[in-house]
């Protein structure tokens, strides 16, 4: 596989409510860059993403899931994440190590519940957001209400770059970027490239207008060239909405049909082209107060985010390359623990499916087996070169329940059994009571006590 630089890396986390449509984005942008033959849906249990039995009996996911994808030279890196607040543990070791978020909304209910409470969360990680209107083909789909429910919700930093519209019964997507249309067969895909009807030019030059004020005023060189030229190009419309996200200043809002293949290809141009790489960022400040840049010259440094207890596999853990290149056999020291961790096997993980790699650069998105003593938020570095990266900081528990084994033979295995999960969960917490004698279980709600038992 291709070893991409901190440049070409564009780590992505899809968020959105419970059934917008993150998992069927995902699988859908996998078959667009052809590394998928056939899409699997969630309703035939069969998508990359939720791979795990109870996901797809559920038809729900409940694990956030690593994947990539390869566009034009660019490696997407998508973590699709859960859309119920039980599985809140999981966005928040999302948000850790994404650079950028795609927050679905489904356009038969706008903004839900579920949307502000997910929101109001990842508000406060102030990453460059696109917002995605998703099941534009939907009978009930109401692009116009989503959108307005969209800008209560964010305000007038909401910047329309797609609107759908209906011609002669085939959908069609009207890009005021690119000034073009889209439109659509019936089964999607590949959309044929359009000027823009006569009964939307009008629209289409104002909403047009709008996001060239809206990119001018990040930059002052680019205020200076529209004032001088009363118009951007492209480029520098382009530079002006990126500029604009890492201030968090412009959320652009794209509309797809995800199910369909409609839009999904220009989003991921998008995504090339416009959102932020890691490189993109501002350096991290450590525990220890040093700056970490996503510089692949430097000292190699890694955040564990997330770790799955797999059958067959043990411990997998999830890392980010926060700085230096990753070698296979690569030596590193735990900062937590003290101990060396020697990194035998590299891996881009895509669901449950393996590619084993020989090195990853800085920004980049991996994973390794069977680690000692690492666990979710340690960091690895140099050997005597201590350095930790600040901590995902998890919310606190909202419900508690006692548990103990039927036999009191099986204590020894339960307890086994429940350091494992608290090692994949950190959201989940386990403590022995003195006064009840039981273990007592602390998690995020009923569902997600539910998803504990079924372990």
């Amino acid at each position: 596989m291709k070893v991409y630089d901190e440049k070409f890396i564009k780590n992505i986390a899809f968020v959105g409510a419970h059934n917008s449509g993150k998992t069927t984005l995902a699988e859908t942008m996998l078959f667009e860059a052809g590394l998928l033959n056939r899409r699997g849906s969630v309703e035939e249990k069969n998508t990359v993403s939720d791979y795990q039995s109870i996901e797809q009996e559920r038809q729900s996911s409940i694990y956030a899931t690593p994947l990539h994808t390869e566009w034009r030279n660019y490696k997407i890196n998508i973590i699709d994440t859960p859309g119920l607040d039980d599985f809140i543990g999981e966005i928040a070791s999302t948000m850790h190590v994404a650079d950028s978020i795609i927050m679905l909304i489904n356009a038969q209910y706008g903004v839900e519940v579920g949307t502000e409470i997910i929101w109001n969360y990842i508000d406060r990680f102030n990453k460059p957001t696109v917002f995605v209107i998703n099941q534009i083909d939907h009978p009930k789909a109401n692009f116009d209400e989503s959108f307005n429910s969209l800008k209560n919700l964010v305000g007038k930093n909401a910047i329309k770059i797609q609107y759908p519209i209906v011609i002669n019964g085939a959908q069609c997507i009207v890009d005021v970027l690119k000034m073009r249309l889209y439109k659509f067969k019936p089964d999607g895909g590949k959309p044929e490239k359009l000027e823009i009807p006569a009964n939307q030019k009008e629209l289409a030059e104002k909403l047009h207008n709008e996001l060239i004020e809206k990119a001018a005023e990040n930059d002052e060189n680019l205020m200076e060239l529209y004032f001088e030229n009363g118009t951007l190009t492209e480029d520098e419309m382009r530079k002006g909405i990126k500029i604009g996200m890492l201030n968090n200043e412009l959320f652009p809002v794209f509309c797809v049909s995800a199910l369909k293949d409609m839009g999904s290809g220009r989003l991921m141009g998008f995504i090339d082209n416009v959102i932020p790489a890691a490189a993109d960022l501002k350096p991290q400040l450590s525990v220890e107060n040093k700056e970490v840049f996503y510089n692949p010259k430097d000292q190699t440094i890694l955040f564990v985010f997330k770790t799955v207890h797999e059958p067959n596999l043990g411990k997998i853990s999830f890392f980010k390359v926060m700085s230096g290149t990753l070698n296979q056999n690569d030596k590193l020291e735990n900062s937590r623990k003290g101990d060396v961790e020697v990194l035998n096997q590299l891996f881009i993980m895509d669901g449950k499916k393996r590619e084993l790699v020989e090195s990853l650069h800085a920004g980049d998105i991996g994973a390794t087996l069977k680690l000692k003593v690492t666990e979710t938020n340690d960091t690895l570095h140099p050997i005597d070169h201590k350095i930790t990266i600040k901590p995902i900081s998890y919310p606190e528990a909202r419900i508690q329940k006692a548990t103990s084994a039927q036999d009191k033979k099986d204590d020894e295995k339960l307890n086994e059994v429940l350091r494992k999960i608290e090692s994949q969960d950190p959201t989940v917490n386990f403590n022995y009571s003195k006064e009840l004698k039981q273990q007592i279980l602390s998690c995020q709600g009923e569902l997600h006590l539910a998803i504990i038992d079924w372990t």
